[in-house]
């Protein structure tokens, strides 16, 4: 299990590597100079040398990427242009609201994902099958974008059911900050107006993020449902008088979660990439906001690090898929 682990360990180090190059690369080389963009208008070429002079934007690139580099093993992600703020202060402002939003999708997307999927399999070629089937094929065939805004119009603005935007009403202050998560930092304050003004606030971004994740793991869990409930073993069980729940329980499902594991870890990582989409649509104040504000001031390190942590959550989540594969099943630790 050890040597498994490091084996994992280092492709991670290797895929943030990789990722560090290429982000770096395609920020500096698209067009736009962040420079003469923080400098204004007004300002005199002597005025944008110094700027340009201040953030190392007039070194050579392969020196401008040692620099980051080396800012990066001691734990300095670079400052930004735009607020002038070391950049991983704004990401520790920030990033609690995306994970709060992406956590609680996540959890949403998986009880409801599985949960559809077992009584798809259940109820197969009846009408909760083919229910299951029309919402999982529009989840995955409707653009996330036109969702988000289609559902803000209509629930939002039209008939009022929830708010449009926003992480709690206008009217309240936030809970004290222990986590960043406000849900939590009002159970612990035993502020529960704080707490429902919260959760009202994260159903709709949290429905429309997790829409496609549900659609996929309902049909990936359906698929291996079925596919599971055909094997030798599940029949003899069936044939022994066993009860229909527990074949389920015992049998069926363990050996078909082994494939939407490996789907739920790579969902996670595209939620955190889709937070962006709809932290701008709803306006939430994550790092996907952040990361749109700054791209729109050509603000390369902000944009840089929201890049680097997304790629991060991902690799790490892919790492958790594989340990959890060799719980599943303890064949995977000697691959």
């Amino acid at each position: 299990m050890r040597v498994f682990l490091i084996k994992r360990l280092l492709l991670v180090l290797v895929t943030l590597f990789g990722l560090t190059v290429v982000v770096f690369v395609v920020s500096h080389v698209t067009p736009g100079d962040p420079a003469r963009l923080a400098a204004g208008p007004d300002a005199t070429q002597e005025q944008i040398e110094l700027i340009r002079a201040e953030f190392a934007l007039d070194r050579p690139l392969p020196v401008q990427y040692a620099i980051y580099v080396k800012g990066l093993f001691q734990g300095n992600l670079g400052r930004s242009i735009r607020t002038r703020h070391d950049v991983l202060d704004d990401i520790k402002v920030f990033l609690p609201a995306t994970l709060e939003l992406v956590f609680f999708t996540m959890g949403l997307a998986v009880v409801l994902g599985i949960l559809f999927g077992i009584l798809a399999a259940a109820y197969r070629n009846t009408w909760v099958d083919h229910a299951l089937r029309l919402i999982s094929i529009g989840g995955v065939a409707v653009p996330m974008f036109w969702l988000a805004l289609m559902l803000q119009l209509l629930l939002a603005l039209k008939l009022g059911l929830l708010p449009s935007g926003g992480r709690l009403a206008l009217v309240m202050s936030p809970p004290p900050p222990l986590t960043g998560f406000f849900l939590a930092d009002a159970l612990a304050a035993g502020q529960w107006d704080t707490f429902a003004s919260a959760l009202w606030h994260l159903l709709l971004p949290a429905a429309v993020l997790s829409s496609p994740s549900v659609a996929a793991v309902t049909r990936m869990m359906r698929a291996d449902m079925l596919d599971t409930m055909s094997k030798e073993y599940v029949v003899n069980a069936r044939a022994c008088g066993l009860p229909p729940r527990f074949i389920v329980a015992k049998y069926v499902l363990k050996n078909a979660l082994i494939p939407t594991v490996t789907l739920i870890g790579l969902r996670y990582g595209w939620m955190l990439g889709g937070t962006v989409l709809v932290e701008t649509v709803f306006d939430w104040p994550g790092i996907g906001l952040y990361a749109v504000q700054s791209s729109v001031a050509a603000d390369f390190m902000p944009v840089m690090a929201v890049t680097l942590i997304i790629g991060l959550n991902f690799a790490l989540a892919n790492l958790v898929v594989d340990l959890l594969y060799g719980v599943l099943d303890p064949r995977v630790r000697y691959a």
